[in-house]
């Protein structure tokens, strides 16, 4: 047994081949991801469980979190803070506190767009010395509905391979570094990988993942804030082993840049090319976003996965998901793909 694998099993606090435990009243559900689409799962899920929990990537370089990631070598808070904000109360204190965490400054000096949430962790990192602890009292201050953490505890680089990068030589393949890059580059990514290429995974966050009912990955840019948690060898072994069922929901658009011209069934393919021994059990689709349903549960079903389609994006046009029907069909998912439990 390799040293990660007694890692897990520790993490796990007893054999990994035991059956599904006994659930308490609410499924237990773990979101993987970052940015506005973790956001948009978080928002929805919060609505049918209360044991919830997100796991964010770390690599954004950008904006705020990359100004302070330069200056003073910590964690970007950026999609931390946002998934915080996403877990936030309807009522209005966690409205407000939403609308607090997610301010940016207006000035033409050095606070100039700065978030308020950004520097309010980055604060606690440096008073408590403990990533988890200081996002666990932000989120007991916001009253979120659910806990937020950090994938890895290092600051990690994203880097793609891309071909045709530099539009005069569109069959060369070249390395472009930083998340933020990598989301809008020109030409087609081939693959991204992490530096460090073994980076540690946050201890709570693999918990988490052995021990849930149920695991949602996306929707999100796929090449900068889904497939980077699948590059953290432990949270991927996590994935491999966990009991709970495997849930992804694809984006409703093609992203600019990172994912032009990529029909449903290819994300699909993407995602299988970089962790090839992970299995699903349900991808999740919008009904008007997939114009192949077969080849989509062909691609699927390499998986192991079942195709569901459902009608989860907002009425207004625009490639946004609608909280409360994302939520629909996550519960319709829970209560149909897995075993029906007490909560219901």
């Amino acid at each position: 047994m390799t040293g990660r694998n007694l890692r897990l099993r520790r993490l796990r606090g007893s054999d990994p081949t035991r059956p599904f435990r006994k659930r308490g009243a609410q499924p237990k559900v773990v979101a993987l991801g970052g940015g506005m689409g973790l956001s948009a799962s978080l928002t929805a899920l919060r609505r049918i469980t209360g044991d919830l929990t997100a796991v964010v990537t770390v690599a954004d370089d950008g904006g705020s979190s990359g100004r302070l990631r330069d200056e003073l070598g910590v964690l970007p808070p950026g999609d931390l803070r946002k998934a915080l904000a996403a877990l936030c109360g309807d009522d209005d204190w966690g409205q407000t506190w939403s609308r607090v965490i997610q301010h940016r400054f207006s000035s033409r000096g050095d606070l100039h767009d700065h978030a308020v949430g950004n520097l309010l962790i980055v604060a606690l990192w440096e008073q408590l010395g403990d990533h988890v602890q200081a996002l666990d009292l932000v989120g007991k201050l916001l009253g979120a509905h659910g806990r937020v953490l950090p994938m890895s505890a290092v600051p990690l680089e994203l880097q793609a391979l891309v071909r045709g990068h530099d539009p005069k030589h569109p069959d060369h393949v070249d390395t472009v570094r930083g998340q933020a890059t990598v989301a809008l580059t020109p030409g087609e990514v081939q693959s991204v990988h992490l530096v460090p290429h073994d980076p540690p995974a946050v201890p709570e966050a693999v918990a988490a993942v052995l021990d849930a009912d149920w695991v949602v990955l996306g929707p999100g840019s796929w090449f900068s804030s889904v497939i980077p948690h699948l590059l953290v060898p432990e949270l991927l072994d996590a994935l491999i082993e966990t009991k709970a069922r495997r849930v992804l929901s694809l984006n409703l658009a093609p992203q600019p840049g990172e994912t032009d011209g990529f029909s449903p069934q290819r994300h699909l393919e993407v995602l299988g090319r970089h962790a090839p021994k992970l299995a699903l059990d349900v991808v999740l689709a919008d009904k008007a976003a997939v114009p192949d349903r077969e080849s989509l549960a062909d691609a699927a079903k390499r998986l192991g996965a079942a195709v569901e389609l459902a009608p989860v994006a907002a009425p207004n046009g625009f490639p946004k998901h609608d909280p409360e029907l994302l939520a629909a069909a996550y519960d319709r998912i829970f209560r149909m793909h897995g075993r029906i439990g007490p909560w219901r």
